[in-house]
């Protein structure tokens, strides 16, 4: 999946100021921050298929898949909206 993202001037600017490649810097940030987030799925999966003796399944990406299939874990902009409903 690619996302684009514009930077002002000022802002490509101060990037190249902290990062000696900023496309680097700016996929090594989302990543990382993708990386934490299927830790943290993978935990809640597996203790939502223990607890209900379900078999997890095999593959970090198939158990991202399995927790929103079970509805362990939903997307944000679905609780915004749901929020939104309120």
């Amino acid at each position: 999946m690619d996302y684009t993202v514009t930077l002002t001037d000022a802002e490509k600017t101060s990037m190249e100021y902290i990062a000696r490649d900023v496309d680097d810097w700016i996929t090594n940030a989302a990543k990382n921050r993708a990386r934490q987030a299927i830790d943290e799925i993978i935990e809640l999966n597996t203790a939502y298929c223990n607890d209900n003796s379900i078999a997890i399944a095999v593959g970090r990406d198939a158990q991202v898949v399995q927790a929103l299939s079970l509805g362990v874990i939903d997307k944000a902009a679905d609780r915004q909206e749901s929020e939104k409903s309120w």
